[in-house]
């Protein structure tokens, strides 16, 4: 079954997508779902799709440079962009990405099925191939508590960018993601996005008391969509941004 991963910043578009498809007819199943490109960097690493579908016109940050993103570090997610008239031009000029298919909104349910069934084979094909290499190997360097320090102190001076996450900073310290992320929680008592977010909501509560606006709050900690920011601060807090922020002019 290959797990899909739906990214567009309309929640109508993403039910949309969701009702469109036979996904089970398909050996596929919708997984996950996010309102932005920032939102979609910060989950990916929990949800692990091999499909990706990226609507291209979203805020903060766009389907183009999800893509250039992820196309680096998940080589083999297989990446459907959609796109509006407007923007279909712009789409197919960036040739470079490792897009399997542009694609035009709103969604045609026949020709979207038909270029699953597609995507269906060459994946069913590379899976095939795969079985015939060897799994990664038992020799990977080991991580000891001075990386795992090491590895904590990148995150702490590093948080307020917002492309990081799980993988990047595996990839940064030569482990796969898969290794740092068990290592990770074994010495920390903590997974790894549990660690980064809690870094950037301390560094939220602090702005929060200094009366900052939620919007530079958001951007200063390295999550600049705000909704997802919203999301954040309230599970970690128990409370909205604005809520915490009354509850410190008291």
């Amino acid at each position: 079954m290959y797990r899909v991963m739906i990214i567009d910043d309309e929640m109508s578009a993403r039910n949309l997508i969701k009702v469109s498809v036979d996904w089970e007819s398909l050996g596929m199943k919708v997984v996950g779902e996010a309102g932005s490109g920032i939102e979609a960097i910060n989950i990916i690493d929990d949800i692990k799709p091999d499909i990706a579908i990226v609507d291209i016109s979203m805020p903060f940050m766009n389907g183009i440079d999800f893509t250039e993103v992820a196309s680096k570090r998940y080589p083999d997610l297989a990446i459907i962009i959609m796109t509006a008239m407007d923007d279909f031009e712009y789409a197919r000029r960036c040739v470079s990405l490792p897009v399997f298919e542009y694609m035009l909104k709103p969604i045609v349910r026949t020709e979207f099925t038909s270029t699953l069934s597609k995507l269906k084979e060459k994946l069913d094909k590379k899976r095939a191939e795969s079985m015939h290499t060897e799994l990664q190997s038992a020799d990977e360097p080991d991580m000891d508590v001075s990386t795992i320090e090491r590895i904590r102190d990148y995150i702490e001076r590093n948080y307020k960018d917002s492309k990081l996450n799980l993988t990047f900073v595996a990839q940064q310290f030569g482990f796969s993601s898969s290794y740092l992320s068990r290592r990770f929680k074994q010495e920390t008592g903590k997974n790894f996005i549990e660690y980064l977010t809690a870094c950037r909501m301390e560094r939220a509560i602090y702005l929060a008391g200094e009366n900052y606006k939620m919007f530079c709050t958001s951007a200063e900690v390295g999550i600049p969509d705000t909704a997802y920011f919203g999301k954040c601060f309230k599970k970690y807090t128990g409370m909205s941004y604005s809520e915490f922020v009354a509850s410190k002019k008291k």
